[in-house]
């Protein structure tokens, strides 16, 4: 009987294992998670605890075991990368998602598998266009503020070149996560979601802090992103992978934009409290640097076929309280 493999790196992270939460679902698949777990009291292995896995592959023997494995591999989901904004190591950044994701490219090219990979809304850099063209002109063209959107926009603009000379999975396809929240991103620290860190003050019935504006017109609080919740994330991973005449380069996001203050009052809400805000001058470091704008636009990817209505913010945000961060075991 021959298998079908889903290889997902970065499966036991937060977008990467509730990605390999979804394809689970389908009992014909063996969804086999390639990651590092680190120290156990950490939980990240609680990440993927309630959801059956095919085999586990740690990083450095990935290449030996797709190479074992090939012709059972359906599709590749690479979500593995070093995703801080604020990591100083810029050679450590090159080589998580640049490099890695090329030999990762060209594997799935040569062995003729599909390959759907994780890019990112910093590849913007400053700007409130947000539209999600992946011709090698657009890509070429934009200006991430920091070495992570930059090694996200390398890769993406090495793809489509790679593409363009016919030398590509047979399908290939990298997602622009915007703001993603929701359930096991409890491993990620100072890098989860705003709703994951103001939790523990909301649920002790204490104020929050958010950000002071300065810039003129908005008012503090009022930075708005483009909030996607996590499962969203996972039900397009899942339409790629029945999808296999879908290709390019594509935005992910809820296609709205919403300020902070909104989603602190969702968590207040849910919680059933009164909302409690209060406002912190913004770090002088970060400050000019600071977007105060992204929204998806989602057309193309709606124009390929996907369309699924994207969850709301309140209501991401009640079913991520309600049925995660209240919960003794708050793992999906």
């Amino acid at each position: 009987m021959t298998r079908r493999i889903a290889f997902v790196t970065g499966g036991a992270g937060f977008i990467g294992s509730n990605i390999v939460a979804k394809l689970a679902e389908d009992p014909s698949l063996d969804v086999v998670v390639c990651d590092w777990l680190g120290e156990a009291e950490l939980g990240k292995w609680r990440n993927i605890a309630k959801h059956p896995i095919g085999d586990f592959v740690a990083p450095e023997e990935m290449f030996e075991w797709l190479e074992k494995r090939w012709r059972d591999i359906e599709i590749v989901v690479h979500m593995g990368a070093i995703s801080s904004t604020t990591e100083p190591d810029a050679d450590k950044i090159i080589h998580a998602n640049f490099t890695l994701s090329r030999d990762l490219f060209r594997w799935c090219a040569d062995r003729q598998r599909r390959f759907v990979y994780a890019s990112s809304a910093a590849t913007y850099g400053d700007t409130t266009d947000f539209d999600d063209k992946d011709d090698l002109a657009s890509l070429a063209a934009l200006r991430p503020l920091n070495t992570y959107g930059w090694s996200k926009a390398l890769f993406d603009l090495f793809a489509a070149r790679q593409a363009a000379r016919d030398y590509a999975p047979p399908q290939w396809v990298g997602l622009k996560f915007f703001n993603v929240y929701g359930p096991n991103e409890e491993h990620k620290h100072s890098m989860k979601s705003v709703a994951s860190q103001i939790w523990p003050k909301v649920s002790g019935g204490h104020a929050v802090q958010l950000f002071k504006s300065y810039r003129e017109g908005v008012a503090d609080g009022g930075q708005t992103r483009d909030f996607v919740y996590v499962r969203d994330v996972a039900d397009v991973v899942a339409w790629l992978a029945s999808s296999e005449q879908v290709n390019g380069v594509y935005n992910l996001g809820s296609g709205k934009a919403r300020t902070f203050e909104d989603m602190a009052k969702a968590v207040f809400t849910a919680a059933g409290k009164a909302p409690k805000i209060e406002y912190t001058p913004m770090p002088p470091a970060i400050r000019d640097k600071y977007q105060y704008f992204t929204q998806a636009k989602m057309d193309r990817l709606k124009a390929a076929g996907f369309n699924q209505p994207m969850t709301a913010l309140e209501d991401g945000i009640n079913d991520y309280v309600q049925s995660y961060l209240s919960q003794p075991d708050p793992y999906r």
